[in-house]
């Protein structure tokens, strides 16, 4: 009989778990969180300093007693929950509801789910850390204060439905304040001019710019004043290489992943959202089933704000790199946090057995899987990589008043690059031309000259990448908050995404407009990143978490009363569509659900009609012509069907494409699978080939 009994939360990772210990335990999951605030009340007893109210989730009351059962079997009980704040929470709670004797329960962390990490840990076994909760529960109990007081305001003010979050509104605001550049931008015209020069000693041909005029910028507005200047220009006698400097850089290895890169880097080259990203490192996380190892985790923690890397880890990337890439390629590096607002917990996102390049473990893993995990192996083993190595040159050419510029670099060392190439930066290095034969003092001729024209850029819109980063460089939110935050601003209906920008609808602006004028310090983010650190100060042990919430609802409570009594009523028009309602003829709205958006008769309450509203694909029915719409099945399974349905039969579980199959004429299919293939169906044909890049994301 087991005598030890370990809890984890997910069965995926007490499967992995369970096989690096003996058959003296027994390690069972509680899947995720078993206690919690009530959803049907704010949960807090605010005249009780803030006191909150946890309840057992509806539908966890088996699987406590089952657990209840393990514990009295068990001598000791190890609870080994993930190693953060959320973790610890989660074990606090555990030790709660299942009424654990603290003398014979104890805590147990690991960054990685490796058969060392996790005896290591038992031996490292300890209390549960009461500030780690603190920081938890301060952080629950402020964003169910402002969820349960702010949102009554929306709902009573605008419409039910609506919700205020203290870190989703921060966001927002970054948001909505990005738009607002976008709209008052003023595009201005600009000309800058290109010449190519010939060396008089040779066939030395060089591309410059423009870049002075009497030692200033030079400013062209329009074509006329291009052209002009043009004139004058090529009216100078002779040119000569004033300045010719050439030279080495190096460009340092990049940083292994933290939470925010891996989610920003998996949405530039995968077209992952950051809940895919999240959702499918923890499948690797937790343990993927290899053939002769069982259930194995891929790589380390995966919430993390830390660069850091353990000594064991550089040192077998270090010799993996010395057997296939040799010694040149291997690196010094040490990799430094670049801000103070990090917590440090973990390590950074990394493969946690070397011995498992991606291409060993391919087709155990699903295509997804695959991408992600090649995406991380990739990134560390670049990061423990020697520098690139670049030759350089910045030439002058200047004649009277008039001086032109030209540089590039060239890569003479890949180092890093023979695994981890960064197309920004190769874009960014410039062309490299020949030099070779010029020097200070060279004679030139001006070849050809030409203006071009340019109009300044308003801002981009956020992508749900180009959000992360801004949330984390101004402090707001920590990494497992990212991926959420998102999500729920896109659920609400805040913000919609197209082509992956996002843009902020009517709704979300309105929902800003109101939040900012009475609840300014939730949407501040300088307050917001300021919440977050005295959170970290709970953590620490410096700070006790009820100060924290007393400090924000002093400030916080007169808002609210002051919003109630001023805020006039907001009237939010829905959208007309042309569909008309069978039962009365009016045309339909598009209202927003629980769900998502949904077709619903106006007449309400006289009439009650309702239907499910279905994206379009762009792609025609093979059948009849409609459209097709991207559908779902009851069980949430992706499928495609005609806008004409029932009448019209058409149905795929594979995405149609406009394009046809050059063998048989047919239909092609986009089908995803270990490679996105595209695919005809036709029974007999066999046609396929390899899909283009992906344009959409999950």
């Amino acid at each position: 009989m087991a005598k030890n009994l370990v809890i984890v939360e997910s069965p995926a990772k007490a499967k992995t778990i369970k096989k690096f210990l003996g058959s003296s335990y027994q390690v069972i999951a509680s899947n995720g969180h078993v206690r919690d605030l009530p959803k049907s009340q704010m949960g807090v007893d605010i005249e009780h300093d803030f006191e909150p109210k946890y309840i057992t989730i509806r539908g966890k009351g088996e699987l406590l007693n089952q657990l209840k059962k393990e514990v009295k079997k068990a001598d000791r009980v190890y609870l080994a929950t993930d190693p953060d704040r959320e973790g610890e929470a989660i074990s606090w709670h555990l030790m709660a509801a299942l009424n654990l004797d603290p003398e014979k329960t104890l805590r147990i962390t690991f960054n990685e789910i490796t058969k060392e990490a996790v005896k290591g840990s038992l031996k490292k076994a300890r209390k549960i850390d009461e500030n780690l909760v603190d920081a938890q529960q301060a952080r629950r109990v402020l964003d169910r204060i402002v969820g349960y007081q702010v949102s009554p305001v929306l709902w009573k003010k605008v419409k039910k439905g609506l919700s205020a979050g203290r870190v989703q509104s921060a966001a927002l605001k970054l948001l909505c304040d990005r738009e607002k550049e976008i709209s008052e931008f003023e595009q201005e015209e600009f000309w800058t001019l290109e010449a190519d020069f010939l060396a008089k000693s040779g066939s030395t041909c060089l591309k410059a710019r423009l870049t002075a005029v009497d030692g200033e910028k030079p400013r062209i507005s329009n074509e006329a004043e291009s052209r002009e200047l043009c004139r004058t220009i090529e009216k100078q006698p002779e040119w000569t290489v004033t300045e010719l400097k050439k030279g080495k850089r190096s460009r340092k290895a990049p940083d292994p992943f933290i939470t925010s890169t891996l989610q920003q880097e998996a949405s530039k080259r995968l077209n992952f959202s950051p809940q895919k990203t999240m959702r499918i490192a923890q499948q690797l996380y937790e343990g993927v089933e290899l053939p002769d190892s069982g259930a194995v985790g891929l790589i380390s923690y995966l919430r993390t704000d830390s660069v850091r890397i353990s000594e064991e880890a550089k040192s077998a990337a270090a010799e993996y790199i010395r057997e296939h890439y040799g010694e040149a390629c291997c690196g010094e590096n040490h990799s430094e946090n670049k801000h103070g607002k990090i917590q440090d917990a973990h390590e950074a996102i990394r493969p946690t057995y070397i011995q498992y390049p991606p291409q060993k473990v391919e087709e155990y893993l699903s295509r997804d899987q695959y991408r992600l995990y090649k995406l991380i192996w990739e990134r560390f083993i670049a990061s423990q990589m020697a520098a690139a190595e670049y030759e350089t040159y910045a030439a002058e050419i200047q004649s009277g008043q008039f001086r032109f510029s030209a540089s590039g670099s060239r890569l003479v060392f890949p180092g890093f690059n023979r695994v981890y190439q960064d197309t920004e930066e190769e874009t960014a290095a410039g062309e490299y031309q020949n030099v070779d034969a010029l020097q200070k003092g060279s004679v030139m001729s001006l070849n050809q000259l030409q203006g071009q024209q340019h109009f300044t850029q308003p801002p981009a819109h956020f992508t749900e990448a180009s959000l992360v980063k801004a949330l984390e460089e101004n402090g707001v939110g920590r990494p497992s908050t990212y991926a959420p935050i998102i999500a729920t601003l896109l659920m609400r209906g805040y913000v919609a995404k197209e082509k992956k920008l996002l843009y902020v609808t009517e709704l979300g602006e309105i929902v800003n407009q109101m939040i900012s004028s009475y609840f300014d310090e939730i949407v501040d983010i300088h307050f917001t990143a300021q919440m977050e650190e005295e959170l970290d100060h709970v953590e620490e042990g410096t700070c006790q978490w009820k100060e924290v919430i007393r400090s924000f609802y002093d400030k916080f409570s007169p808002s609210l009363e002051k919003a109630m009594k001023e805020l006039e009523k907001v009237k939010l028009e829905d959208e007309v569509t042309d569909v008309i309602c069978e039962k009365c003829g009016r045309n339909m709205v598009l209202k927003m659900g629980k769900y998502g958006k949904f077709y619903a008769c106006p007449g309400f309450p006289e009439c009650h009609n309702a239907k499910p509203y279905y994206e379009e694909l762009g792609v025609s029915c093979p059948l009849c012509g409609a459209a097709l719409q991207i559908r779902k099945t009851k069980k949430g399974r992706t499928y495609y069907g005609c806008e004409r349905a029932p009448e019209c039969s058409f149905m795929s579980w594979e995405r149609p494409t406009e394009q046809t199959c050059p063998r048989c004429g047919e239909r092609l299919y986009l089908k995803n699978g270990k490679q996105r293939m595209m695919v005809c169906l036709k029974e007999g044909c066999g046609y396929k080939t390899e899909a283009p890049q992906e344009t959409s994301e999950e």
